[in-house]
Order: structure tokens, then C-alpha cells, then sequence
């Protein structure tokens, strides 16, 4: 019978992305919809992007079998 492989989490692969120092990066929330009350400050800092906290970094490697 056949070794059966973990499938890595679709939604995942497509909201995140691996640094060359092995950090995850992510977008900020918020940015999408709602803009015409908010700052064009607060519009300018949520287009960066940023890293993922070191506590949820070992969950979105789970997620993302390739790390």
C-alpha cells in the first residue's frame, strides 16, 4: 500500500510566503474595503507588508508542508 502524503493547506500557500531567512510574510488586514474613512496614512501602512508573529510561526509551517 502506498505511503499517504500530508496535503499542505491550499488557503495558506496562497496568504503566505517564506523570506530568505526563513520568516513568513503576510499582508496586513483591513486594506480591502472601508477606505474612505481611513487615512491616506493608515491606507499607505496596511499595502506593506509585514512578518508573522513567532508564536504563530510553528501553525502556518504546519500548514504549509513545504518549510
Amino acid at each position: 500500500m502506498a505511503k499517504v502524503k500530508m496535503k499542505s493547506n491550499r488557503s495558506a500557500k496562497k496568504r503566505f510566503k517564506r523570506t530568505a531567512t526563513g520568516k513568513i510574510k503576510r499582508q496586513k488586514a483591513g486594506g480591502a474595503h472601508y477606505n474612505t474613512h481611513k487615512s491616506k496614512d493608515r491606507k499607505r501602512r496596511l499595502r506593506k507588508a509585514t512578518l508573522v508573529n513567532s508564536s504563530w510561526e510553528d501553525k502556518i509551517k504546519g500548514m504549509l508542508k513545504e518549510f
